[in-house]
């Protein structure tokens, strides 16, 4: 789901909020709201499942009698029971949401309470209004406008670089390869900035903050080693294992379960870079020979950090099926994508 053209979007924006929340100085529970009610939604569809499984075996066991022994009282009797799981699934389902979806709520359903008020249509017009509750917390609408912008503009950085990388990718001429060379470069200095940039977007909320180049320079002066750990996380530890998922293509069935994956190893990513950019922005300017040492130390590993991950997304593009893909499909900074050979 996470992959879908409307979700992916959901979710990029989710993630780029909890960065920008925590370096605008937000609790760390606080951005992690979702917690909640994810929790709740994730009992309800294991819910629905066990529920359906049975009905789902009976079905199957319908069919299967109406093949072997057509019309026979035992298949007639097995298509009954269905129906009736499917009549008391609905009530017990929809009853357990209206008390709150809770573990305990699906464990006893209180049949004497739901006597009394499940027949009253305030029950149910509470209920109605509890659950749009729930989805608003999710905050959906904003979450999808900040991810659209911010895939937007991430795009603006890296797709210039990339258009040339895909024109010159046989580098058949040396002004090819020389062309070639001095976009991947670009791409490096570029990806130097970007996590740090989207932190700050997400933090103001201003499509042109993620333009704010010369103050992310600023603000790295003042927190080097907090930044050069999320960049590695950002840019090496957490994203690299999506690249080599890509190597063999799952079966169908589990075809989008990588996309879980995204989002439980760019999380992390996200709230290293809002927490750096928290610590730099909440620290005076450096002064002395050991912020001028760290700072240059920094500066020196930074391309290891960035060519790293430059290796991987260009190996990527000759053993993963999406080929070139690979170039707008960068896990690190872009939206999630669906896990599949096209």
């Amino acid at each position: 789901m996470a992959a879908l053209p409307v979700i992916q979007l959901i979710a990029f924006g989710y993630l780029l909020d909890v960065s920008g929340r925590l370096a605008a100085g937000a609790k760390f529970r606080d951005t992690l709201d979702w917690l909640r009610p994810a929790g709740r939604l994730g009992l309800a569809i294991v819910a629905i499942v066990i529920v359906a499984l049975p009905i789902h075996l009976l079905t199957h066991w319908g069919r299967v009698a109406d093949l072997v022994s057509p019309g026979t009282p035992q298949a007639e009797a097995i298509r009954a029971l269905s129906v009736v799981l499917v009549i008391l699934a609905v009530p017990y389902l929809g009853w357990a949401w209206a008390r709150g979806g809770r573990v305990r709520n699906y464990l006893w359903p209180q049949p004497i309470i739901f006597l009394k008020r499940g027949w009253r249509p305030t029950t149910w017009f509470s209920a109605a209004d509890r659950l749009w509750d729930f989805i608003a917390s999710w905050r959906l609408g904003k979450r999808f406008w900040l991810g659209l912008r911010g895939a937007l503009a991430t795009l603006i950085w890296l797709l210039p670089a990339t258009v040339i990388i895909a024109a010159n990718r046989q580098g058949e001429t040396g002004l090819a390869g020389l062309v070639g060379g001095l976009a991947f470069v670009a791409m490096g200095i570029s990806l130097m900035y970007l996590p740090m940039l989207q932190a700050n977007f997400a933090a103001e909320n201003r499509f042109k903050a993620m333009f704010q180049w010369r103050r992310i320079r600023s603000d790295f002066r003042r927190a080097p080693w907090a930044w050069l750990l999320a960049m590695i996380l950002s840019l090496v530890v957490l994203p690299i294992p999506l690249y080599l998922l890509k190597i063999e293509p799952p079966p169908p069935e589990l075809v989008w379960l990588p996309t879980w994956f995204f989002i439980f190893l760019m999380l992390p990513a996200r709230i290293a870079s809002g927490l750096a950019l928290r610590r730099a922005r909440s620290k005076p300017e450096p002064s002395g020979k050991w912020a001028f040492l760290s700072c240059w130390t920094v500066r020196l590993l930074m391309p290891l950090v960035v060519g790293t991950y430059l290796l991987f997304v260009y190996l990527s593009q000759y053993v993963s099926w999406d080929g070139l893909q690979t170039w707008v499909q960068q896990h690190a900074v872009l939206v999630p994508v669906p896990f599949v050979g096209i």
